[in-house]
């Protein structure tokens, strides 16, 4: 194993991740929920914030799900997946590091500062999950998938322990307050992705394409080959089954990351403990995403995660009635733990049964189901916020994605070799 994660270009493609989660854990869950709440929607109530920052998450999940099957496709006949991911980080990093400048009360702005960049994040993960095929062998996709995410949770949390620590002590950083304390936590996250996306610049190198096609080109034959890559799906029944219930399950592992902290909120617990409640998350997911990728050696992927979803289906019972912040905190423990394994165990189940030589238009595929499910979830909390004016009601909307996701899913059966998949009739 450790010979398989030491090759230079496996920890390179690992380290982005460690890059890149510094948006997910300071911006995305952490300070972005709290900082919409009390400083760019100051006054507005509750129920109103919740449902602007469940759009903002909504329409940010459309944008990346229209784009991410063209661009994949396109990416694929150009040869330029590493140039899309590139393009698309800095698109988020430049976002990100823009929320340093939205003066209090600029809701809007902040929302589409926030919009763009969550673009820019998920945009760049179609062509970094994709090229999970020019890094590792499809013996190795469960353990290198699972150390791109421990990666990805152990360097956005350890970021983020700095820009919590800014919070409590300012002075200790030469800032005069919180709200500056937050607000250069914002630049810190632009630096901090910007930096650790150099060793996949530099050491990751993209398998070459097939007959390269120019810029223009590329982009009909992938639009041709996104309606052949629909039909493929179709075709291909294990794909199909699969997709069908990582589009539900994932939805509420996103939903839950994207508004955990903003729910707390609600529930009118402290902020700055809902933050910690989140770092520990981080340094529990790391490991735990490690754990998942050895495990699946033994008990397979798709057992794997059916025991991640059933750790979410009933952690989202217990949200909906705790009313002690230290449940919060047994909540974000308890998530951590199952977090990285669903994602990288998907990750890498999805890499088993895709032709090696399409990963990027098969992984713009795939993103594109994410994201659209990503657009359910934080609309359904919005919606059923503004309807309903209660929290614990508005956890519960995702309830059912966890269990009907978990459900299809034992259609699709792993063979004892781990190398073929076959859909249960």
């Amino acid at each position: 194993m450790s010979s398989i994660l030491g090759r230079r270009e496996v920890l390179s493609w690992a380290i982005y991740d460690w890059a890149n989660s510094a948006f997910a854990t300071t911006v995305m869950a952490g300070f972005f929920p709290v900082f919409f709440s009390s400083f760019w929607s100051l006054g507005a109530n509750g129920s109103l914030t919740t449902a602007r920052l469940g759009f903002a998450n909504g329409i940010a999940s459309l944008l990346v799900a229209l784009l991410a099957p063209i661009i994949g496709a396109v990416a694929d006949r150009g040869g330029a997946r590493k140039k899309f991911l590139l393009v698309f980080a800095a698109l988020g990093i430049v976002m990100s590091g823009g929320l340093f400048f939205v003066q209090q009360g600029n809701w809007a702005i902040a929302a589409l500062l926030y919009v763009c960049a969550t673009a820019g994040f998920a945009g760049s993960n179609v062509f970094y999950d994709s090229m999970i095929v020019d890094v590792s062998r499809p013996e190795e996709f469960d353990m290198v998938s699972a150390y791109g995410y421990s990666l990805g949770y152990l360097g956005g949390g350890v970021l983020f322990a700095v820009n919590v620590l800014m919070t409590i002590h300012p002075t200790w950083f030469g800032l005069t307050d919180i709200t500056q304390a937050v607000q250069v936590s914002f630049l810190s996250v632009a630096a901090w992705w910007l930096v650790f996306s150099l060793p996949l610049v530099f050491w990751v190198r993209e398998e070459p394409t097939k007959n390269p096609q120019p810029a223009l080109g590329a982009v009909r034959a992938g639009l041709r080959q996104l309606v052949e890559t629909i039909k493929a799906v179709r075709l291909l029944k294990p794909v199909l089954i699969f997709l069908c219930a990582y589009w539900l399950y994932i939805d509420g592992v996103y939903t839950i990351i994207k508004l955990a902290v903003d729910y707390g909120i609600r529930l009118g617990f402290d902020s700055s403990r809902l933050v910690l409640a989140l770092l520990l998350t981080q340094f529990v997911a790391f490991p735990a995403a490690l754990f998942f990728g050895w495990i699946a050696r033994f008990i397979g992927v798709r057992t794997g995660i059916l025991i991640a979803l059933g750790v979410y289906a009933l952690a989202t019972i217990w949200a909906s009635m705790i009313s002690e912040v230290w449940e919060f905190f047994g909540l974000a423990i308890t998530i951590g733990l199952v977090q990285g394994g669903v994602q990288s165990l998907s990750r890498s189940m999805y890499a088993r049964l895709i032709p090696a030589d399409k990963s990027g238009e098969f992984f713009g595929f795939y993103n594109m189901l994410g994201k659209f499910a990503s657009i359910l979830g934080p609309f359904l909390v919005g919606v059923t916020a503004l309807v309903s004016n209660n929290p614990r009601l508005s956890i519960l909307a995702i309830l059912p994605l966890f269990l009907v996701g978990a459900f299809i899913l034992t259609r699709v059966e792993i063979a004892p070799s781990r190398t073929v998949v076959t859909a249960l009739s």
